[in-house]
């Protein structure tokens, strides 16, 4: 097997591992797994607040999240903000009832990091950050100049 497909397996098997720690969020709160991530998503990226950047990101399918949000501003932990410069942009925003689902998502978050994260040193953690941050500096790069071409 080639690094990069380890590398692929082993994003995937982290992804997997968070969704299934998420299910139990959706247990507690009575929400789908879609509803849960698109929680999730919100509560750990608030400067990425679109159903686009949903889709984007989590690579999640249009339907799937557009369903997802529209089911959570009906339970009433979502609501839609327009963009104040863009009309055709809307922002999402958890609303105060979301807290207890946040709070949730919060503790899984924490238990997944936790546990993909044991035994780790402290210099160890460092030079995860280093590497990964020269990742995405030549992947952001390497982007730029194949848009310029």
């Amino acid at each position: 097997m080639t690094a990069s497909t380890e590398l692929w397996m082993g994003l995937r098997s982290m992804i997997r591992l968070y969704d299934k720690m998420l299910k139990k969020v959706c247990t507690e709160h009575d929400l789908t797994v879609m509803e849960a991530d698109v929680i999730s998503f919100l509560r750990n990226n608030p400067d990425k607040d679109t159903a686009a950047d949903v889709v984007e990101l989590r690579m999640l399918s249009k339907g799937a999240v557009s369903k997802a949000v529209e089911s959570l501003i009906q339970k009433s932990l979502l609501e839609r903000i327009p963009d104040t410069e863009d009309r055709r942009r809307i922002h999402l925003r958890l609303k105060p009832e979301a807290e207890p689902v946040i709070a949730s998502v919060d503790e899984v978050r924490d238990e997944f990091l936790d546990t993909i994260l044991a035994g780790f040193t402290q210099e160890e953690l460092e030079a995860r950050t280093r590497f990964f941050q020269k990742l995405f500096d030549n992947t952001k790069r390497a982007m730029e100049r194949s848009d310029k071409a």
